[in-house]
């Protein structure tokens, strides 16, 4: 029997991986993981090793993990599965225990270097919104919009935000932003397992939002809501964050967003794991597209808390996956089984990885993907 290797435990524990010593190796944790629909992932083999102080920090497995939940929500003993996963890339990471992929290296470079994933300036982050007139934050303003870098930076994402903005006019909603000082909320990256970078990015997003004495912030990206909400704090943050359907659904309910005729078709909504597994919202996306006149929701074979993963998070959507194992791919296939033919989503990164997965399955005549927001536009404007 090999030698247990303590010292390889405990730098797996101070990097964040205390629950190891929790899991008691039942296995449900690799029989949930999508990863294993048409691929492999060793979950609890991982964790085993981890346990024992052998894990090979060059094994690929490391990074396929995608963040998504599954794993936490099926475990018995409440092991959070992919903190785990995250200790053992920040070994690598920040240890220097093993190569961090050559595609995340480039994240993280443009990340330090202007403030998102996409290597854009960072002084254009807030351009686009300018040109429409939207007003700068003020204290006295209700609350802060805050752009996922995607939103800001990628054409086709772009339209969901600018959908925001509309209707958020509509209803009379005043908000502002601040051009200039945030950069990328940092979500995926640490999730990658760069501590250190995703701290740097918090602290200097959480200076700049307090130094504007903002109070409530409204988001569109289901990861800057789970990060600005729930993990910020760990830095001092102490914000009201809210998710964009959740405001909508609040909005529609006391009549201040009034909705016409929405498109003849049916529609699927698509849980994003942060906003559902993450969060717990699963109803209020629903509630808005069932309010919609014309509108014929249908759900897909996975749905709610058992939704399967876009693939994008934790570092999914900067790595490139075999054709037969990609998760958007089998979402897609679900949405037209469904008799769909739009798949509603409210999420950049599940809108990215299914238009990707749209044009590589040459699905563009049997189904659209669409932001729950731009439906919402289209019936209110």
């Amino acid at each position: 029997m090999a030698d247990i290797t303590p010292e390889i435990t405990d730098a797996i524990k101070e990097q964040g991986g205390a629950d190891l010593d929790h899991c008691f190796q039942c296995g449900l944790c690799t029989a949930v993981c999508p990863w294993n629909i048409g691929g492999h992932l060793g979950v609890r083999s991982l964790l085993h090793q981890a346990q024992l102080g052998l894990i090979d920090f060059g094994n690929e497995e490391i990074w396929k993990c995608v963040g998504c939940r599954s794993c936490a929500q099926a475990c018995p003993r409440g092991v959070d599965i992919p903190r785990m996963i995250r200790s053992l890339r920040r070994v690598i990471s920040e240890v220097g225990a093993g190569a961090i992929p050559r595609s995340l290296r480039t994240v993280a470079s443009n990340l330090a270097g202007v403030g998102n994933p996409l290597g854009e300036p960072g002084e254009a982050r807030a351009e686009w919104m300018s040109e429409l007139n939207v007003a700068a934050y003020s204290k006295n303003t209700d609350i802060l919009v805050f752009i996922c870098c995607y939103q800001a930076y990628d054409a086709r994402c772009r339209r969901t935000a600018v959908s925001m903005i509309n209707v958020l006019r509509r209803a009379n909603v005043d908000f502002g932003i601040i051009d200039k000082g945030l950069s990328c909320c940092g979500e995926s990256i640490r999730k990658a397992g760069k501590e250190s970078l995703f701290t740097g990015l918090a602290s200097n997003n959480i200076q700049t939002l307090k130094a504007a004495d903002v109070k409530r912030i409204l988001v569109g990206s289901p990861h800057c809501y789970n990060t600005l909400k729930d993990e910020y704090t760990e830095l001092g943050a102490d914000f009201e964050v809210i998710h964009i359907v959740r405001y909508l659904d609040e909005l529609i309910k006391a009549g201040r967003v009034k909705l016409g005729k929405g498109p003849q078709n049916k529609i699927a909504y698509h849980d994003s794991c942060c906003l559902g597994r993450y969060q717990g919202i699963y109803e209020e996306p629903r509630n808005i597209l069932r309010s919609i006149p014309g509108v014929d929701l249908v759900e897909m074979s996975d749905h709610h808390a058992d939704s399967l993963c876009c693939g994008g998070c934790a570092g999914g959507l900067w790595l490139e996956s075999k054709k037969e194992e990609r998760f958007a791919e089998l979402r897609i296939r679900q949405a037209i089984e469904s008799g769909a033919q739009v798949l509603a989503v409210s999420c950049p990164y599940c809108m990215t990885m299914f238009e990707d997965a749209v044009l590589t399955l040459g699905a563009a005549d049997s189904i659209q993907v669409r932001d729950v927001v731009e439906i919402v536009d289209s019936a209110s404007g």
